[in-house]
């Protein structure tokens, strides 16, 4: 039996649905975060080895390019976290239904970016 397969896929091409956006991004979210647990560990330890490394960690996570790293991992957190409790509920098959499916996966998507200006506003409120 010969079956026709495609010679060649073209990735940039192939329209993947909104779930498999937010699959991709759940992934992408958890090994930014993964990635940045040495830099946050050694951080943290200046932080807590002296008052200098306590005023040099706090001059370094006060300059811009830090901050908007900051805000990226952030946006992983919120996405991560919500993609995960999407995930869970399909494993225990609920909302597996294609147009239920493609909600969560919009909800997913944008509610992540909204967490993340509320956690902004709240940050800058408590701690300014």
């Amino acid at each position: 039996m010969h079956t026709i397969r495609p010679v060649f896929l073209n990735l940039r091409h192939i329209k993947l649905p909104l779930s498999g956006l937010v699959s991709i991004l759940h992934r992408v979210s958890g090994i930014l975060m993964v990635l940045t647990i040495p830099i946050i560990a050694i951080l943290f330890h200046q932080a807590l080895s002296s008052p200098e490394g306590f005023a040099a960690t706090a001059a370094f996570l006060s300059t811009w390019p830090v901050r908007l790293v900051v805000i990226g991992l952030l946006w992983a957190l919120f996405h991560h976290l919500l993609a995960g409790i999407r995930h869970l509920f399909l494993d225990y098959g609920v909302g597996l239904d294609r147009p239920v499916a493609r909600q969560t996966a919009r909800i997913t998507l944008y509610a992540a970016p909204v967490l993340l200006v509320l956690s902004i506003i709240l940050t800058l409120l408590m701690g300014g």
